[in-house]
């Protein structure tokens, strides 16, 4: 009978950085006791690593403790082998004994060897060992990896087929296990799908058929970029064939807890990831760039095909080198202060017509489409589709378009009409940091235009209170940045309207 493995708090750890609320996690452990999945994944276990990982990153002693104590299942933690080596196994895996059943390894095929090794040294300690090694739709070109595969016998209990990219389809399934059982018969084989392309259901109920012993899944599909098949479609399934019994009451009540979470994270499938599975790129660029609220579909997809093509950028432009000099700019960005403030900014510009303006963001800029000024867009990402949007196609064709220098991470788009007036600029030179932000190219041109006095409009940030993750990263983005041009360029950015950066400010009315 086919064994099911449920991973939705190590997977779904990408999204809460493995933390977990402790009445949530009761509520799954106390539901998956009356469903047919036979193991939990509860997390890793790891060498400590940079930055912040949570409590099921870690499972300190005390959260197995209480795990094992909840649960008539068998319970799994996976290791990263590129993090672990043998020598760590006695102090990761020690406190482990009596609680822990089952221990996997996420295993990049070009370090198979040693991850044999790490494998050894787990058995030895008496525990279940899985094998997940990640990217199967490449493997077959594989040949050093393949031929080791003989080496698992006797060394692991499940060998698992991981559709990383969450691109192979049913056809590719069934290639692949024969392709494995020809080097390890004897191996119980399992399968980790990912839904890129909404074929993660598919592809684990094929890899049953093919005769796959175990398979992954995770409540909602809870799970690193695209997620994974969801536990409780998969039970749906196998419950409709006859295969499995199951009591849809305490799925459903686990259903709803985490279809409250997915409300914040909003994980599954979308239109970048589609394309990432397609052609077999990284899920965790994507991750990224989804979360960036300055990318869009658009700007990830380009710099998706990018990959796939093998090209570092889609567009080739001339280096920007106008000599022009202004004392004087205002960097205008997307914040609401400057429609707040329109007649006061326009009454200025047309005053003082030798002031250039620096558009960090289209959002504001027909505001400024009559005025007379020398204006500068930052064409960065999906900049030059909200151009399009924001002057309806009438574009400002007395402008100059600056993009960051080549090669682009999220690729260009460019307006045809604006073509012959954009340039890329040649180097990013204050700051080592967010180099192809809308800030930082603003404050690039405003150091080559040599400008003495450096104004911001709707630059506002955001009350404590109101700021969402993707706020705060931008606030924190936009901080950073400001901080490193004053230190650089010794000029200091004093903002026209009122702000909660920690820039100087002076009010737009005390000009007119």
């Amino acid at each position: 009978m086919i064994k099911i493995l449920d991973c939705t708090l190590r997977d779904g750890g990408y999204y809460t950085n493995w933390d977990f609320d402790r009445k949530l996690v009761d509520t799954y452990i106390h539901a998956c006791n009356n469903l047919p999945v036979d193991y939990l994944e509860v997390g890793y276990r790891s060498v400590p690593l940079e930055g912040y990982l949570g409590e099921y990153f870690y499972l300190p002693l005390y959260v197995m403790e209480r795990l094992k104590e909840q649960t008539n299942k068998k319970l799994v933690i996976i290791l990263n082998e590129k993090d672990i080596r043998p020598e760590h196994v006695d102090s990761l895996l020690g406190p482990c004994k009596g609680l822990i059943d089952m221990v996997r390894l996420a295993i990049d095929p070009n370090q198979f060897g040693r991850a044999i090794a790490l494998a050894e040294a787990v058995k030895n300690m008496g525990f279940e060992v899985g094998f997940n090694v990640m990217y199967m739709s490449k493997w077959k070109g594989q040949k050093a990896f393949l031929e080791l595969l003989p080496k698992v016998k006797g060394v692991a209990d499940y060998f698992y087929m991981v559709d990383s990219y969450g691109g192979v389809y049913p056809q590719d399934v069934k290639e692949t296990i024969q392709l494995v059982k020809s080097y390890i018969p004897e191996v119980p084989l399992g399968f980790h799908g990912h839904n890129n392309m909404e074929l993660a259901l598919i592809n684990t109920l094929t890899a049953i058929e093919e005769g796959c012993e175990i398979v992954d899944a995770t409540i909602t599909g809870m799970g690193r970029g695209a997620g994974n098949v969801k536990t409780e479609l998969l039970l749906t399934a196998l419950n409709a064939q006859g295969k499995l019994e199951v009591d849809f009451n305490p799925l459903s009540k686990i259903v709803d807890g985490f279809a409250e979470l997915q409300k914040s994270y909003e994980w599954g499938t979308n239109l970048p990831y589609m394309v990432s599975g397609a052609h077999s790129l990284p899920q965790k660029d994507v991750m990224d760039w989804v979360g960036k609220r300055y990318y869009s579909f658009n700007s990830i997809i380009r710099a998706l095909q990018n990959q796939a093509k093998g090209v570092a950028d889609n567009e080739n432009m001339l280096i920007w080198n106008d000599e022009s000099i202004f004392d004087e700019v205002i960097i205008v960005g997307g914040g609401p202060s400057v429609v707040d403030c329109k007649d006061a900014i326009v009454n200025y510009l047309n005053t003082n017509k030798k002031v250039a303006i620096i558009h960090a963001s289209s959002k504001n800029a027909l505001i400024f489409k009559s005025v007379q000024n020398k204006q500068f867009f930052c064409l960065v990402g999906n900049e030059g589709h909200r151009m399009e949007d924001v002057f309806s196609g009438d574009l400002p064709l007395n402008s100059i378009c600056i993009l960051p220098p080549s090669p682009r991470k999220m690729g260009t788009y460019i307006p045809n009409p604006l073509k012959k007036m954009s340039y890329e600029l040649a180097t990013n030179s204050f700051s080592d940091k967010f180099q192809d932000s809308h800030t930082a190219i603003a404050l690039e041109i405003a150091l080559k235009l040599e400008a003495v006095t450096i104004y911001t409009v709707g630059f506002d940030g955001y009350s404590k209170g109101l700021m969402n993750e993707k706020a705060q990263e931008l606030f924190a983005e936009n901080s950073y940045l400001f901080e490193k041009f004053s230190e650089k360029s010794n000029k200091k950015i004093i903002s026209l309207n009122e702000t909660s950066y920690n820039i100087d400010s002076k009010s737009i009315y005390a000009f007119l």
